[in-house]
């Protein structure tokens, strides 16, 4: 099977620092992939990579007909608004905007009309269970709500990947669960690939398949984990 995604012999550094080491990655349509290791360890730099939000040094990342390591800013930047999401650790909302405002955002940008913009970030707010949500700001709900809040956000243009960087590193135990199924049910209910950069075992176990990243390198994967 083609991968949707793969990397091949991704080598970047900072300075005398290795981030990462010649790293082979395939990531396939709708699968679930956990990316562990410690801190330090090169796997956000290796989310960062895949994403183009950060160029390799050397090596290949091809997602479709795209080599992203030669790509031009505008083709990166039109990937990551349209076909790759993003959830990160603090949910990163815009705090004077309404969170409907803040999940129509994106589609806005693409320019989609306000009024159907909302309505589809109306759905996902309701399959992420935080439909009341609507009408406030970010500074009036609680983590655990903004924290669907922005995962509705990066699936609203319902991307063909999703990058999510310790989707559940502020969150309490309780919410992080909650998080995690909803961000696993609702992507693959769409079809689409996640790849969670984490060093919680209780988040990887989200997972179909893991790879953990130690001193820059691909050390060890595992196979259907959930």
């Amino acid at each position: 099977m083609t991968p949707l995604m793969s990397a091949r012999g991704l080598i970047k550094t900072y300075g005398a620092t290795v981030a990462l080491d010649s790293v082979d990655l395939d990531i396939q349509a709708g699968e679930i992939l956990a990316v562990m290791g410690p801190s330090g360890s090169g796997k956000s730099t290796l989310m960062h990579c895949l994403a183009g939000v950060v160029r390799a040094d050397s090596g290949q990342v091809r997602y479709g007909e795209t080599e992203l390591t030669t790509a031009s800013d505008a083709r990166l930047s039109a990937l990551r608004r349209r076909e790759f999401g993003f959830v990160f650790q603090f949910g990163r909302l815009v705090p004077e905007l309404l969170c409907l405002e803040n999940v129509a955002l994106p589609l806005r940008m693409e320019g989609v009309r306000r009024r159907e913009a909302e309505r589809r970030a109306a759905g996902w707010l309701e399959r992420l269970d935080v439909a009341d949500c609507a009408g406030k700001r970010p500074g009036q709900i609680s983590g655990g709500q903004g924290q669907r809040v922005a995962i509705a956000r990066a699936l609203v243009t319902e991307p063909r990947i999703v990058f999510a960087d310790e989707p559940t590193g502020a969150l309490d135990s309780l919410n992080g669960e909650l998080v995690m199924r909803l961000l696993t049910r609702c992507a693959a209910e769409a079809g689409m690939a996640v790849v969670l950069v984490t060093h919680e075992p209780a988040v990887a176990a989200y997972s179909h398949r893991e790879v953990v990243v130690r001193d820059g390198r691909i050390r060890t994967g595992t196979g259907v984990s959930r």
